[in-house]
């Protein structure tokens, strides 16, 4: 059951935007943003990078869901940015369902590598072909992303202010 409050979850392959389009719906909105990935590692006083390096993708995912776990229960209406592969788990797309209004940002493998590359900080793409890297796994994650979306915002080759403005309307338009 979604609750009353007008949380908005952005979520999306790593390089759509969330970060960015987050920052600017909270400047828009006047509500606090939040990402997960940056909790988490304020919560293990380690980096993403190093959790899995170090104790793997499960282990990861396990404090992602956690984390949702504790965010579905609370009545604080904010902008969360989640991690790229939170939607995985089938638990994971409730949970976000129940801390808000779920955004997808839409997003092309060619914007995702142009991008990103030369980010050595994304595990995921640290292999010989990151491009065929990044297809594989929007192919993966597209039906996932969808599952759970309220709303659909395709990212490419627009800026973030206009991502922004674009989800405030359907937001409103949704309200009415």
């Amino acid at each position: 059951m979604k609750n009353d409050r007008r949380t908005i979850v952005l979520i999306g392959f790593m390089g759509s935007g969330k970060t960015t389009i987050g920052i600017r719906l909270s400047y828009l909105l006047k509500m606090p943003v939040e990402d997960t990935d940056k909790w988490i590692e304020r919560k293990n006083g380690c980096t993403i990078s190093e959790i899995f390096e170090k104790q793997g993708e499960e282990v990861f995912r396990e404090k992602e869901t956690q984390l949702l776990r504790e965010l579905a229960e609370t009545r604080f209406a904010r902008i969360l940015s989640v991690g790229g592969g939170t939607p995985l788990r089938e638990e994971n797309r409730e949970l976000l369902k129940r801390c808000g209004t779920v955004v997808y940002l839409r997003v092309r493998p060619e914007t995702v590598f142009q991008r990103l590359k030369g980010d050595s900080s994304r595990p995921l793409l640290q292999c010989a072909d990151p491009l065929g890297r990044i297809r594989e796994l929007l192919a993966q994650r597209g039906d996932k992303y969808e599952a759970c979306a309220d709303m659909i915002i395709d990212v490419d080759e627009k800026t973030e202010a206009e991502c922004a403005d674009r989800i405030i309307k359907e937001l409103e338009k949704n309200n009415e």
